[in-house]
């Protein structure tokens, strides 16, 4: 599996995988100011933005593509920072090769199981006829009938490509996304915890990780702090970039 990816800076490298439905340009802002201190690695994950799309969609085949992405570019080791679906994916990774991570930080997910509340998201998208629209504009219309928020629409119209000169085509492969989000929300788990320095960022208007969570991420990364960023969602290095900067650089820098 070959993964899109965007390499900027220089030092220990930092690799960053986004969440569902989102892609490495999620990330551009943020990454180029890590890029200041770090050689940050941005990554789509398959089925995403413009890397591969496959039939196999499950963490497992997700840490599969990270461990080849580290060993195509000789990354013996990486700091690894994930949101969401990303930061499962580095959580599971953390488990089966912990040699390989140095310092973990998770943005605004737990090990725990999650609903699958991102249905009525999918299907608002394969509900479009993407045909009858020559304009994003006119599809935030559409969208707008079944997703009442701004931000999550402008969030999936990100999603939105030109596959020619007159048709739009989705950059997520929602039919095997929509067919795999039970394992895309299933629990973690491992037989040995993580014991490296982690760090859980969480927003203070997220459920994502609330304090129901704290005890499963405790048991699974006994060496784990967690942060509360305020005001924010779960999208909230895109809502507090700065806040979200300072305390990721702050870990990564603390021996």
């Amino acid at each position: 599996m070959e993964l899109n990816y965007q390499h900027e800076g220089s030092g220990h490298p930092l690799i960053i995988l986004h969440g569902l439905f989102g892609m490495l340009d999620n990330w551009i802002s943020l990454s180029r100011k890590m890029a200041e201190n770090f050689s940050v690695y941005t990554v789509d994950q398959r089925n995403h933005g413009r890397s591969r799309r496959h039939e196999v969609f499950n963490y497992h085949a997700m840490v599969d593509d990270l461990l080849e992405f580290m060993e195509t570019h000789e990354i013996e080791s990486a700091y690894l920072l994930g949101h969401s679906m990303g930061g499962k994916t580095v959580m599971q990774f953390s488990f089966d090769y912990p040699e390989k991570v140095d310092k973990l930080i998770v943005a605004d997910i737990s090990p725990e199981e999650y609903d699958h509340s991102h249905d009525k998201l999918i299907e608002a998208m394969m509900s479009v006829d993407l045909s009858k629209y020559a304009s994003r504009s006119d599809v935030d219309k559409d969208l707008k009938e079944k997703i009442s928020s701004p931000r999550i629409r402008q969030f999936l119209l990100k999603n939105l490509y030109w596959k020619d000169r007159s048709s739009l085509g989705w950059k997520a492969n929602l039919e095997v996304i929509q067919e795999s989000l039970s394992e895309i929300f299933r629990a973690l788990g491992s037989d040995q915890p993580f014991i490296k320095p982690t760090l859980f960022i969480r927003g203070e208007n997220s459920n994502y990780i609330t304090d129901v969570h704290i005890p499963r991420i405790k048991e699974l990364f006994p060496n784990s702090e967690i942060e509360t960023i305020d005001d924010a969602s779960h999208w909230l290095h895109a809502e507090k970039p700065d806040e979200f900067l300072y305390i990721t650089e702050r870990f990564l820098r603390n021996n």
